[in-house]
């Protein structure tokens, strides 16, 4: 019988460290690896002609199904310029980057519902997401200063637009004057469940951090 308790016992202790596992798997659960989210745009590092490339394999597809895009142009445009340089697809984001010698200035994204008013009326909304921190003497407070008038001025800041139509549609933006490159997600991306990063006028070799030793226009 003494034996017979002893293995009951060592059952028991097993039981409680099983038990004891499982709760910690629960309170700790393992990250779930290759769960990832859709990305438009070039990645960090990567060469500009590599990015091209893969925008434009990208536009390669037999379907007819609409999905969700990028529109790079080669300089900054108007609300206006972007809104005819898109035109015949829907316009879903408008990304606007103030244009300052050597100064990194911040990327404004503003979800539009797509009407020419709406994509015009882009710019003033952009410059409402940076009239905080006025008063204040440091230089992000000052890049923050210009790139509002400017924005409210009506500046050419539009860099990237998001987009969505068919491979064919994205294709025919991709061949009009001014658009550097169309990127298309595959038709099963959702929206809001996919990054954006814009190519900017000013990566023309590698995508990385920009200048930002430059003066800041007073105006």
């Amino acid at each position: 019988m003494r034996g017979f308790s002893g293995v009951v016992r060592l059952l028991a202790a097993a039981l409680l460290v099983v038990g004891g596992l499982a709760v910690v798997g629960h309170l700790n659960p393992q990250r779930q690896l290759g769960v990832g989210t859709d990305r438009l745009g070039p990645d960090s590092g990567e060469q500009v002609t590599d990015y091209l490339a893969r925008a434009e394999t990208s536009l390669l597809a037999d379907d007819a199904e609409p999905r969700w895009g990028s529109v790079s142009f080669d300089r900054e445009l108007t609300a206006e310029q972007a809104y005819a340089a898109a035109n015949d697809v829907r316009i879903s984001m408008v990304l606007f980057r103030v244009p300052l010698d050597r100064v990194q200035t911040p990327i404004l994204t503003v979800g539009v519902p797509g009407s020419e008013r709406s994509v015009l009326n882009s710019t003033a909304r952009a410059a409402g997401q940076i009239q905080e921190s006025f008063g204040a003497g440091d230089r992000q407070a000052q890049i923050e200063a210009v790139s509002q008038r400017r924005l409210l001025g009506g500046c050419a800041c539009v860099v990237t637009l998001v987009v969505r139509g068919t491979p064919a549609e994205l294709s025919e933006v991709a061949g009009r004057d001014g658009v550097r490159a169309v990127e298309a997600l595959p038709p099963d991306a959702v929206s809001g469940k996919f990054a954006v990063e814009p190519l900017l006028p000013e990566y023309v070799d590698t995508v990385g951090p920009l200048p930002d030793d430059g003066p800041i226009p007073t105006e």
